[in-house]
């Protein structure tokens, strides 16, 4: 027998039954969770500017009956809706932001863009977001049924594609009263997250010169072009003498016009700089602001910088992700048609040649008791259906950055990848998007929310798990406050 937060004592069979009462909600219910991801498919939004995703998210709140509060965190489509009230405080995370220049047909298993050069949902947030949400329905409903104590919230996070709305948010305190929080992310494999991300800094940097008539004249004028190409340059030698973890990444917003017999008076670029965690990433980002100082030196420009944002690195909480891990075996594998592997793989069929080598090492490192026949035959299939195991790594090659891991840092989280995406697909790809509205994204939608919703039930109603998550906290921060490295000044934008 175990005691929950109610004082109430239960026994496997109870806890199993109320399982199976959130898994059986969820399936009464999915019908406008897969409506609401469908809709944002079809409204592809980026960064902070989110207004028609977050609606779809405010239709199915709003009818089931949560708190809702808009506008968190200096961002206008930032939500916390809640249910209950008192302790514990449980957190899930969604996402519902798109991509730029990643427009796609749903469904086309070729390239082709609904309109060139609009944005498209190539991370499937879409179904991440909904989901979660689909997770706070069914726990929420369950809390109802069963007079469950305790706080359920779930936040809205916008931009979490470049902009880190979580990380604007964790630096306003909104995590702050959350004992534990929960969230998932769309993949071409299923794993709960047992490794850490890269903790990212980035920022515009603008370079103002003179114009003047490039043949006639060409004294008179100040190249802001020329800046900004000396400092990719710069940039370039920087990259023999940090880190092998870290990354910096660059594009050109502004190249200075489109006359090459004008002295270019503007050019902007921006740049990302990534490590495993923020203190490695802040020295090298600090040096990136050295060298553009540098350029605009050389160049007699003036220099602007404006810092757009950072995020951490992901820090999963093993209790929780251990208990995350089991839920998901409850819950079990995606079944699949013969008709949705063949849809699939013809998706996969756009892969370049020779993927097989590099995903074949990758799922050798994700499950390394697989045979090398074993891992040939996955690396060859349209899907990676099997649950791989939770592991623990400290290793980050491969890895991506994601605004979770200022979440992690205010308080315990785990996090799992959903593995609905055709096998071998990058992320952030129009592949993604043309899967975004299929049955499959829809089935991979309905075991994100059984898993999340789950595993927060465990959360919620189990204060050994709970107390063994905190007590995991704080011996992996020992005492070390969360603190954000984006300043005062800098709000959320675009």
């Amino acid at each position: 027998m175990a005691v929950d937060n109610n004082g109430n004592t239960r026994n496997a069979a109870d806890i199993d039954g109320n399982k199976q009462r959130i898994m059986d909600i969820v399936d009464e219910k999915k019908g406008e969770f897969i409506e609401a991801s469908d809709r944002i498919w079809e409204t592809p939004e980026t960064r902070f500017t989110v207004p028609k995703s977050v609606e779809q998210h405010y239709k199915v709140l709003e009818r089931e009956g949560f708190d809702i509060q808009k506008g968190v965190a200096g961002m206008d489509y930032a939500y916390i809706a809640t249910y209950g009230t008192g302790k514990p405080v449980i957190g899930i995370t969604a996402e519902y932001d798109a991509l730029d220049n990643l427009s796609q047909e749903a469904g086309n298993p070729n390239r082709k863009p609904v309109v060139e050069g609009a944005p498209g949902q190539g991370c499937g947030h879409n179904v991440l977001g909904t989901g979660a949400l689909g997770a706070a329905v069914a726990l929420k409903t369950l809390m109802e049924e069963k007079n469950l104590k305790g706080t359920l919230k779930l936040f809205g996070c916008p931009a979490e594609e470049s902009g880190y709305g979580k990380a604007f948010m964790a630096r306003d305190g909104v995590f702050d009263d959350v004992d534990a929080a929960f969230t998932w992310h769309p993949s071409d494999t299923t794993a709960v997250a047992g490794g850490s991300g890269l903790a990212v800094m980035q920022a515009n940097f603008s370079f103002k010169g003179l114009a003047a008539h490039a043949a006639a004249a060409p004294e008179q004028g100040r190249d802001a072009l020329d800046a900004a190409t000396l400092m990719t340059v710069g940039v370039q030698f920087l990259r023999e003498h940090i880190i092998d973890a870290a990354r910096i990444h660059y594009a050109y917003l502004d190249a200075g016009g489109k006359s090459a017999n004008v002295v270019h008076p503007t050019a902007t670029l921006y740049f990302f700089v990534r490590a495993p965690y923020l203190e490695q990433a802040k020295p090298i980002y600090d040096r990136v602001v050295k060298i553009a100082k540098g350029a605009a030196m050389m160049t007699e420009t003036e220099l602007k910088i404006d810092f757009d944002s950072a995020c951490a690195n992901y820090v999963p909480n093993h209790p929780l992700s251990e208990d995350m891990d089991r839920n998901l075996d409850l819950v079990g594998p995606l079944q699949l048609t013969d008709e949705e592997l063949e849809f699939e793989s013809k998706i996969q069929a756009n892969n370049p040649k020779g993927y097989e080598g590099p995903l074949a090492e990758r799922l050798k490192a994700a499950n390394p008791s697989l045979s090398d026949e074993e891992v040939n035959k996955i690396a060859h299939s349209s899907m990676a259906l099997p649950k791989f195991p939770l592991i623990y790594t400290t290793d980050t090659k491969g890895q991506a950055s994601t605004d979770v891991g200022d979440v992690s840092w205010c308080t315990p989280t785990a996090q799992y990848y959903g593995g609905f995406e055709p096998l071998g697909t990058p992320a952030h790809s129009w592949q993604w998007v043309a899967n975004g509205q299929s049955s499959v994204a829809h089935k991979g939608l309905v075991q994100a929310a059984k898993t999340i919703a789950l595993t927060a039930y465990d959360a919620l109603t189990d204060p050994e798990l709970l107390q063994a998550a905190k007590d995991a906290y704080a011996k992996e921060f020992k005492g070390k406050p969360y603190k954000s490295v984006i300043p005062p000044e800098t709000q959320p934008h675009g």
